[in-house]
């Protein structure tokens, strides 16, 4: 049996699961590792059996937590033939799935400014499986990709020709999230699927997707996955202006300024508590509920920018951890856009991972099951 093992790693996590590498792309086994660095949690699961959790040691890094989901699947008799990693940056080279290897690091590595809270991460999880199985085939899955063959009036920015050759333009993120709901709108809602759908795909990092016959038009975030809507700690669209005047007139590096902008913005800064929509949403701070209000405002204001780029609205899709949980984020969203013409609206649970196997099996199939 050819089993595939999908691997999203962030800053903090490291999500993984195994599937039956055949027509059907059946799971067999799934977890996750939490809170690395801290009081890492692990916690997996075999089809049909019941779930095992325990902890990490204090302090456990990324290539422990791999480690332990690799002993895990050993211990079941569960070997992998392959992996494949959700890799946030694709950059100019890569629109579609392809194998690793030295030469393509290389330049995904050179990305890695431009996804700095993700591209390090996804790529470190490369290299810990290279070391412990050298043979073993590694695939990288890009979330650039579904939007990498829009029409040049929505990747562009109004800069100079020799700027925007330099690869400075809009490369939009999510789009394994963005295919799994394609996927499952052709499946599912066909209707939906040949029309003009938006998908919003909200958790801690957050976006939106015009869909066109299932095709990727327009998408909120940038050149980074910095752009767009406002975030869990991520500060979404800003004037320009106002990050030269931090380094000008505030005297604050490059590095304070990041940082702000990353990690201390968004639902955080605006809260001053937390990034957590659950906390928020159940606190009575009304700075909690400022900050909940502001997102569901430029969600709205967003939805209704990605309908001008279809030419209407026949489906809005909610996705990823709010856009699937958190029902009053959503009411706010859904009153602010009552002014437009009736549409359908669905909630599409997340499978990125299940997007990724597809991705593989349709460009690699032969290469693997061999």
């Amino acid at each position: 049996m050819s089993r595939l093992l999908v691997l999203n790693t962030g800053s903090s996590s490291v999500k993984f699961r195994l599937f039956d590498f055949a027509e059907e792309i059946v799971l067999l086994a799934g977890g996750k590792v939490t809170d690395i660095g801290g009081a890492a949690m692990f916690s997996a699961q075999e089809e049909g059996e019941p779930k095992q959790e325990h902890p990490l040691a204090p302090n456990a890094s990324h290539e422990e937590a791999i480690d332990l989901i690799l002993t895990w699947l050993t211990h079941r008799s569960l070997t992998i033939r392959a992996a494949a990693h959700r890799i946030v940056h694709g950059g100019e080279k890569f629109f579609t799935a392809t194998r690793l290897d030295d030469s393509s690091l290389d330049y995904l590595r050179s990305l890695s400014p431009l996804a700095p809270l993700h591209q390090p991460h996804n790529l470190a999880a490369v290299d810990i499986l290279q070391k412990r199985q050298p043979d073993m085939p590694q695939y990288g899955c890009f979330d650039t990709a579904f939007h990498a063959r829009h029409d040049p009036l929505f990747h562009e920015f109004a800069l100079p020709e020799t700027l925007r050759e330099k690869g400075i333009k809009r490369y939009g993120f999510h789009g394994l999230s963005y295919d799994w709901i394609a996927h499952s709108l052709k499946s599912d809602y066909p209707h939906l699927y040949a029309g003009k759908v938006v998908a919003a795909h909200l958790g801690n990092g957050a976006s939106l997707c015009a869909l066109r016959n299932g095709q990727s038009i327009d998408t909120t975030m940038g050149m980074t996955a910095l752009d767009g809507l406002p975030m869990g700690s991520r500060v979404g669209a800003i004037d320009a202006g106002a990050v030269i005047y931090m380094l000008n007139e505030l005297n604050m590096s490059v590095d304070e300024v990041e940082k702000i902008l990353y990690n201390e913005s968004g639902l955080k800064g605006l809260s001053g508590l937390s990034n957590d929509v659950k906390i928020l949403s159940e606190s009575t701070d009304k700075n909690a509920k400022f900050a909940l209000e502001y997102f569901a405002l430029k969600t709205a204001q967003y939805i209704a920018a990605m309908a001008v780029s279809i030419g209407g609205m026949d489906g809005l899709i909610f996705t990823g951890g709010i856009g699937e949980n958190a029902e009053n984020v959503r009411r706010w969203v859904l009153d602010h856009l009552a002014h437009l013409p009736d549409f359908e609206l669905h909630i599409i649970p997340a499978n990125e991972e299940r997007a990724m196997a597809q991705d593989i099996w349709e460009n690699f199939k032969s290469e693997i099951t061999a």
